[in-house]
């Protein structure tokens, strides 16, 4: 789904965004996009009009970050599993507790399954709009999952060289589908965008790109442009696409998950609602890239 509604006057829903947590979790990881996305209004002017609903699942009925936060979870994973058709958005922040989630087995350790189950479901119903997202080393979760294969991903930069080897492990394992690893601030796989005539006034498009090793070829553009001319999205041309058109982020760390979630609020907000949360935080927002796009 998307809170953009196809008419000024017509009624939004509320975004339903799902985080998964695991035992020391990082705590920036998951209060830096909960902070962006629970700020979010559909429209600036009216505190009411809440864009996202955020709820947490845990193993434990509390789970522990790698600093000592405490967080309660609204849901363990037996009852996110049944219910996960309810959410638009799953997120999975990355921490210390990432190397011991790898070393598990992935068809029995949470969240991995979790990660696999969001994926398949979007495969499986193509017509709803769904996003995954991970925070920082949670994407190696995302790796070991084997959904990136064809798809491009980064995360934090001391992990590339590691979440290369996973994805090369997961296409030996799969269908020999490389990944491309980027050394980006955050990178969007299945979006919905337009890059409008104007490339100079798309709020999304980055006027330099920070040296790194890897020479990025990605289209930067934004799904959610709000001068653009929005169309509704094929249904079919998303089925067609990997894992059922799901929108897929990786970011690269704390600040990227920030900078991550801002763009999730103006792909399914709008832009304005993302820079009024940035004004707010006093943060300045980075942007990363778009690799691929439905309405282009």
């Amino acid at each position: 789904m998307s809170a953009i509604a196809e008419h000024p006057d017509e009624p939004v829903e509320v975004i339903q965004v799902l985080f998964a947590l695991h035992p020391n979790f990082g705590a920036q990881e998951l209060c830096g996009p909960l902070e962006v996305l629970t700020r979010a209004l559909q429209k600036n002017n009216d505190p009411e009009s809440k864009a996202f609903e955020c709820t947490i699942a845990a193993s434990t009925p509390a789970v522990t970050s790698s600093s000592g936060l405490t967080v309660k979870a609204d849901m363990n994973f037996e009852d996110a599993h049944e219910n996960l058709n309810d959410y638009d958005v799953l997120i999975v922040p990355g921490g210390a507790g990432i190397d011991a989630i790898l070393k598990s087995d992935p068809a029995k350790s949470e969240p991995t399954k979790l990660i696999r189950a969001f994926a398949a479901l979007q495969t499986s119903d193509p017509s709803k709009e769904r996003t995954l997202m991970s925070i920082g080393t949670a994407s190696l979760l995302f790796a070991q999952a084997g959904i990136l294969q064809g798809l491009a991903a980064t995360t934090h930069p001391d992990y590339y060289t590691k979440l290369e080897i996973l994805c090369k492990d997961a296409a030996r394992r799969g269908n020999l589908e490389q990944t491309d690893v980027m050394e980006e601030n955050y990178v969007v796989n299945n979006a919905r965008f337009e890059l409008g005539e104007k490339l100079e006034e798309n709020p999304f498009i980055l006027s330099k790109r920070p040296d790194g090793r890897r020479k990025s070829i990605a289209r930067k553009g934004s799904n959610a442009w709000k001068e653009s001319v929005r169309r509704r999205e094929s249904v079919a041309r998303r089925a067609d696409m990997r894992l059922g058109g799901l929108r897929l982020i990786t970011s690269g760390g704390v600040t990227s998950g920030l900078d991550a979630s801002l763009y999730l609020v103006a792909a399914m907000v709008s832009h304005d609602s993302a820079i009024e949360v940035s004004r707010v935080m006093t943060y300045n927002w980075s942007k990363g890239v778009t690799v691929e796009g439905i309405d282009v």
